[in-house]
């Protein structure tokens, strides 16, 4: 989750991609806050390893831009 910015769920889908390069088109969906200043990014794959979702999960919460991170 992040501000709701114009290229905030693409920031979150090119750091998943950077760790399962075989994310489909379509594997995303957003949902805004209430209010709207909230933007939800949910991205769907099969993991290879807990190494690659704690790599994901690593990068994500790293970021600037990414308030929380499930």
């Amino acid at each position: 989750m992040g501000l709701n910015e114009p290229d905030f769920h693409e920031v979150v889908v090119q750091i998943v991609r950077r760790h399962c390069p075989e994310l489909g088109e379509g594997s995303s969906t957003t949902r805004p806050s209430k209010n709207g200043k909230w933007l939800s990014v949910t991205v769907t794959f099969e993991a290879t390893s807990k190494m690659q979702l704690d790599s994901i999960y690593m990068e994500l919460t790293a970021h600037e831009r990414v308030t929380m991170s499930l």
